[in-house]
């Protein structure tokens, strides 16, 4: 699988939160969060490149070429994951969860939803045993 670059991620995350759409259309919503505007070029050269390595596709049937993910969001976080993990962590999940807790305040409802994370991982391998 070909993993995204930062600007790529970024292209990603337009299309997987609002789904298909034009090249102008990304452009906008991407310049609404840049600390610099991204022109028009840049984003349909970057968004042409990535149906090259199938992260989008492109349909051509109408006038106005309609981009849409090839990948799914949770496939490419999970690879991003592992690979920061692996990297900068030596391989570490306890290790990346003790650095994200330290470095913020969690919420009541997060740290809820970590201890139900935590008892199901429990569960699901006493089952397996």
């Amino acid at each position: 699988m070909n993993k995204p670059t930062e600007s790529e991620l970024e292209i990603l995350q337009v299309l997987w939160a609002r789904g298909p759409a034009t090249v102008r259309s990304v452009n906008e919503l991407l310049n609404l969060s840049a600390d610099k505007e991204i022109g028009y070029t840049t984003t349909l050269k970057l968004m042409q490149l990535m149906v090259e390595k199938e992260l989008l596709k492109r349909d051509t049937s109408s006038r106005t070429h309609i981009y849409a993910a090839a990948v799914e969001e949770q496939s490419i976080k999970r690879g991003l994951l592992k690979q920061f993990v692996s990297k900068t962590f030596r391989g570490s999940a306890a290790q990346l969860v003790m650095e994200a807790l330290g470095q913020h305040q969690a919420s009541d409802d997060e740290l809820e939803e970590i201890k139900a994370l935590i008892s199901r991982m429990e569960n699901d391998k006493n089952q397996s045993e």
